[in-house]
């Protein structure tokens, strides 16, 4: 339960125009460190760090965060939403339909956006988001059934 001492975390919130309080760089950094976690994991993750923090507190953090494009929320069907620390590169996701695995693919081709939409109806687009579907490799093994 000790908190983070990570000067250079700090002034990234700072230069974002956030307050580099212990329990935003600890947050910060379990996003970072983490695998696509949902809020619930970060706020556990947050807690061992700086010690009693409450959920509403971890999810203003993480709106915070996601606003100064810190981080980057998904929002996987049928799953909590989830934050990543990859932020900037347009690169999308595959999930897994029985366990929820999700893992990061890079971008589809090209230059973000990635993907050319037949009919932009005036928008100036300049990203695009795609989830890849299907089994992990330990979903997909034999014996294994997918999630209904």
């Amino acid at each position: 339960m000790t908190a983070s001492r990570n000067p250079a975390t700090a002034a990234e919130l700072r230069a974002a125009g956030l307050r580099a309080t212990a329990a935003r760089v600890a947050l910060l950094e379990a996003v970072r460190a983490g695998d696509h976690l949902d809020a619930d994991a970060l706020a556990s993750g947050v807690r061992r760090r700086v010690g009693q923090v409450s959920l509403q507190a971890v999810y203003e953090a993480l709106h915070a965060l996601t606003a100064a494009r810190l981080v980057r929320r998904i929002e996987p069907p049928g799953s909590p939403a989830r934050f990543e620390g990859r932020v900037g590169d347009n690169h999308h996701h595959v999930l897994c339909r029985s366990c929820g695995a999700l893992a990061d693919v890079d971008c589809a081709v090209g230059d973000a956006p990635c993907l050319t939409a037949s009919d932009d109806h005036g928008f100036a687009i300049d990203e695009a988001e795609v989830i890849y579907r299907g089994l992990c490799p330990d979903c997909s093994t034999p014996g294994s059934s997918p999630a209904p």
